[in-house]
């Protein structure tokens, strides 16, 4: 499987009761697939899987793979702490028509890279599908590390790794000692660099408000090599990414992103999670504002001289 391009792991929209409002879930997929976007991640942390049931989380696999009705790929986020939960998600996944699967660490267990390679290769064994796997040890507690990489080499279905660390040493890393793992980008304030080191893709939760203007990024960096517009199209956008790497409400944050947009992003976010204050959002309203004006001086400017180009060639 090949990933390529923005993917964006979907909010899970709730009513003021934290009941799944379905039919604004189904508004963010379309909205997102007519945006441009190449492909889906359902079940994903920002969609709050862990505040979801195991039926809820089934639930929207299926529900996912009939909305989406095959127009673009999507993966399935099956992460939980317990191996049997995860293959057992994994299956659900398979059956319901994922394309993929993306797998974190189990959270809180801080497993050997010995037993987590365990873990994973039998995912993997139950699953039969491509696997990228997704590593944010601030999150998990452990990481997807060399050892780890090396002993799970022994599949081909592990085909792609999310990287979430925060720490461009593993990007290198990844960059060099396992080129044959695709490299996506996870951490939304690095995806230059990530661009950069030769990453096709960005898991980009900020995409679910903030998809035209990553898509932009993208097509500069990747696309056309443009790293010169792609450097000012990022330090454009940093000010919206820092909020949400650091503003400590990432959830709150993309779900505000989206409201701001008109989007149907629910009225809440699960418990323990609670809403944002009023100052965040001023913050991120803000820099989203001053972020969209720039980037569009930035794209108009490029469409400029490519006429320019065309015209006095």
């Amino acid at each position: 499987m090949k990933f390529e391009g923005i993917w964006i792991p979907v909010i899970t929209p709730f009513r003021l009761d934290y009941t799944i409002d379905e039919e604004a879930w189904a508004g963010m997929i379309e909205h997102l697939i007519s945006q441009g976007i190449h492909g889906l991640a359902l079940g994903g942390t920002t969609g709050e899987n862990y505040a979801l049931s195991p039926q809820e989380r089934v639930r929207q696999f299926a529900l996912g793979n009939e909305i989406i009705s095959g127009r673009i790929p999507w993966v399935a986020g099956v992460n939980d702490i317990r191996t049997e939960q995860v293959c057992d998600f994994a299956i659900a996944a398979r059956e319901n028509g994922a394309q993929g699967l993306l797998l974190a660490v189990p959270p809180y267990s801080t497993p050997s890279q010995k037993e987590l390679a365990a873990h994973a290769l039998r995912v993997d064994q139950a699953s039969g599908l491509p696997i990228m796997l997704y590593n944010y040890p601030g999150r998990s507690g452990a990481e997807f590390g060399h050892e780890f990489l090396e002993r799970v080499a022994r599949s081909s279905n592990f085909v792609a790794i999310k990287e979430s660390a925060g720490d461009i040493g593993r990007v290198h890393m990844l960059a060099r000692e396992f080129p044959h793992m695709q490299l996506s980008c996870g951490a939304d304030d690095l995806a230059l660099e990530f661009f950069a080191w030769g990453a096709q893709s960005w898991v980009c939760a900020a995409g679910n408000f903030f998809g035209a203007e990553c898509i932009a990024l993208y097509e500069h960096c990747v696309i056309r090599n443009d790293f010169v517009t792609g450097r000012r199209l990022m330090k454009a956008m940093l000010p919206v990414m820092t909020v949400l790497e650091r503003g400590g409400k990432f959830v709150q944050c993309v779900k505000y992103g989206c409201e701001l947009d008109g989007l149907p992003a629910g009225e809440s976010v699960r418990l323990p999670l609670r809403r944002m204050k009023k100052e965040l959002k001023r913050t991120l309203r803000d820099a989203i504002g001053t972020a969209r004006i720039t980037i569009r001086q930035i794209l108009s400017e490029c469409n400029e001289n490519a006429t320019g180009a065309v015209t006095h060639g």
